[in-house]
């Protein structure tokens, strides 16, 4: 057996471990978290955050921050999932009786997940912009990407290496961006 095969077995009974556990108060919850509009307040937070500790510049963190969300999101859609066309798991004839859907159905297709890619690359690029200014925003900001994430495995719409694919590409992105914001800071402001 190849090494893809294998990889593609081990990812299925991960997702199917993981996705066995629910019950109905964690439903609930999951299916609030995949969601981007129960996160407006957070996104309000980190813009009163921006302000605060960037004050003028904070439109130069929003701009980074659209860019940031609007790279991940077209990247794993564009470059992934129309390209590599890994069904998602309730897609899957072989194990659409074992997955618990909790979710609505987005796309057929599923890797990477776009939802991971972009939470992870806000957390990446606003953990490197704070990563001086505010104690403990790295670990915060990561554990709720990570909490995001896992809802859609809870929730049978992706793989866990779907996940762990787009946590990887966000951060990339996020990275990639933070350089970016970096460079245009220095030449808009002439900071040292």
């Amino acid at each position: 057996m190849d090494i893809i095969n294998t990889i593609k077995e081990l990812d299925t009974e991960l997702f199917l471990f993981f996705n066995s556990k629910h019950n109905s108060f964690f439903d609930t919850i999951m299916f609030w978290v995949s969601h981007k509009f129960f996160w407006i307040p957070l996104y309000a937070f980190f813009l009163y955050l921006s302000w605060k500790h960037f004050g003028n510049k904070v439109w130069l963190v929003i701009l980074a921050a659209v860019l940031v969300i609007v790279l991940s999101d077209q990247i794993s859609v564009h470059a992934f999932k129309n390209v590599f066309l890994r069904y998602r798991p309730y897609a899957n004839l072989n194990i659409e009786s074992k997955v618990h859907l909790n979710d609505g159905r987005g796309g057929i297709y599923g890797f990477i997940s776009s939802h991971a890619a972009n939470t992870f690359a806000l957390a990446m690029f606003l953990s490197l912009i704070f990563k001086n200014k505010i104690k403990n925003f790295t670990p915060l900001i990561f554990m709720w990407a990570i909490f995001v994430s896992y809802s859609r495995i809870y929730n049978g719409v992706h793989y866990p290496a779907d996940v762990a694919v787009g946590a990887i590409v966000g951060m990339g992105i996020g990275i990639a961006v933070y350089k970016l914001f970096v460079l245009g800071e220095k030449k808009l402001y002439k900071t040292t």
